[in-house]
């Protein structure tokens, strides 16, 4: 007797080859099937830039069939997990994507997996929402080029070691400026960020990085500290009190024929009406195009404990942890 290959077999490699199609030729990235006995992964999926593989990698579990689209909801369709399965992704070397495919069409959808996408449903147990606007295609990008970077948890501690340099030089004595120019008539938030170290006299000028930003409708005095978690954001003082003692003057000072000074409201008055209270503001504007910021970073709590963090990571020695379960 011939034996028969079951339906659900066929399916799932309809599946598989659904979301290889899509990944190798919508997104132009890289597709790497796992051997049918690895527990919970059916494959990795490479990001590929500009022609050259670069290491960030997906892991992808994929679902095949009507019965993944039963739990419908207005946004999405509900994804119920496993105990096992979910323990497996959480703790997964890579970051988790479950893709769910509809074999007629040939279209897929996709949710990343971790501590804020998973919900618990009323019985307990765990769930995934996949979203209807998440279709595996090219407009999901982006997103899953982000998501390839890493963990949420782990992308926050890489970023803070990315920036120990910059902690570093503010521990040894060195100041850092946080110099913007914010384009305030267009919607997209354009803005041109420069980031100079300084001595502490303000001289010994070094540039360490530039960058371009569009942050939306989003205020920049909300937007700028949120760029860098490890320090406090605050005015630059010597730039802040030449700018605002220049337009006092210009506003609130005059000379009469004789040469005579008259002053219309004193230096401290005015700064109350122009709410120079430490808030974050602009220091001048350019023919009302472009804002001019200069902030200067100090080391917070964050920052200074991050530091102690990796001071102890480099040293040597033991250290006791619990076992995995």
């Amino acid at each position: 007797m011939p034996k028969k290959v079951k339906h659900s077999a066929q399916q799932d490699r309809k599946g598989i080859a659904a979301v290889q199609q899509i990944i190798t030729s919508d997104l132009a990235w890289i597709f790497r099937e796992q051997s049918t006995d690895d527990y919970g992964i059916d494959a990795q999926i490479e990001v590929v830039e500009d022609d050259a593989a670069t290491g960030q990698l997906l892991a992808a579990q994929i679902k095949t069939g009507p019965s993944y689209f039963k739990k419908e909801t207005c946004e999405g369709w509900w994804y119920a997990l496993k105990k096992n399965d979910l323990s497996y992704w959480l703790e997964h070397a890579l970051p988790v994507v479950v893709i769910i495919c509809d074999p007629v069409t040939g279209s897929a959808y996709w949710q990343a997996v971790n501590d804020h996408t998973v919900v618990t449903g009323r019985r307990g147990g765990k769930k995934l929402h996949i979203p209807r606007e998440q279709e595996l295609s090219q407009r999901s990008k982006f997103e899953l080029e982000r998501i390839a970077e890493g963990k949420p948890y782990e992308l926050r501690v890489r970023k803070l070691r990315l920036s120990l340099p910059w902690m570093r030089l503010l521990q040894s004595g060195r100041r850092i400026l946080l110099e913007v120019d914010e384009w305030v008539n267009k919607t997209s938030g354009r803005g041109d960020v420069k980031i100079v170290s300084v001595d502490e006299g303000n001289e010994d000028r070094v540039e360490l990085g530039s960058w371009f930003i569009m942050v939306g409708l989003r205020p920049y005095e909300d937007v700028l500290p949120s760029l860098f978690p490890w320090a406090d954001t605050v005015l630059h003082e010597e730039t802040y009190d030449e700018a605002d003692h220049e337009a006092w003057e210009a506003e609130c000072v005059y000379c009469d024929r004789e040469g005579d000074r008259f002053v219309s409201e004193a230096f401290e008055e005015w700064m109350i009406g122009r709410g120079g209270d430490g808030r974050l503001r602009p220091y001048s504007n350019s023919v009302n195009e472009v804002d001019h910021w200069r902030l200067e970073l100090v080391l917070n709590d964050l920052g200074r404990g991050f530091l102690e963090v990796d001071r102890y990571a480099e040293g040597k020695g033991m250290v006791l942890a619990p076992k995995r379960r």
